[in-house]
């Protein structure tokens, strides 16, 4: 399954040079994926007592995006491993990919963060079509 996800580029995610400084597309990442967990139930880590917490991440810069303009995400699994799985995100303005990024997500347990097997309830969420 993919999830869709839009951001309105802010005055403030913009560098001197009028373009989305390089570190806020991992923040509009977060943003769309924390919004694509949270579809399961806004609170999800007392719920279930599991958590999923960023191990690595890696971005593919396009083109820019800049002030006003609004960002389009498509997210969506790529890799699923036993405690980890893989996310993958396009980002695009106007139909033009501006960025595209790959994020290692870890499964822990909400107490001692250790890592734990993918909850199932995250995996079907995550896979539904």
């Amino acid at each position: 399954m993919s999830y869709h996800h839009k951001v309105r580029v802010r005055y403030v995610d913009c560098d001197m040079q009028g373009v989305v400084y390089n570190a806020h597309y991992l923040t509009f990442v977060d943003d769309a994926f924390d919004c694509w967990l949270r579809e399961i139930d806004m609170n999800f880590e007392e719920k279930f007592g599991s958590e999923v917490m960023l191990k690595k991440a890696s971005i593919v810069w396009e083109k820019p995006a800049k002030f006003a303009n609004t960002l389009n995400i498509e997210c969506k699994v790529t890799r699923w491993g036993n405690t980890s799985f893989d996310g993958f995100f396009i980002g695009t303005v106007n139909a033009e990919k501006a960025f595209e990024a790959t994020v290692t997500y870890v499964c822990v347990d909400h107490e001692n963060y250790q890592p734990i097997p993918i909850p199932n309830y995250l995996k079907e969420h995550l896979t539904e079509t």
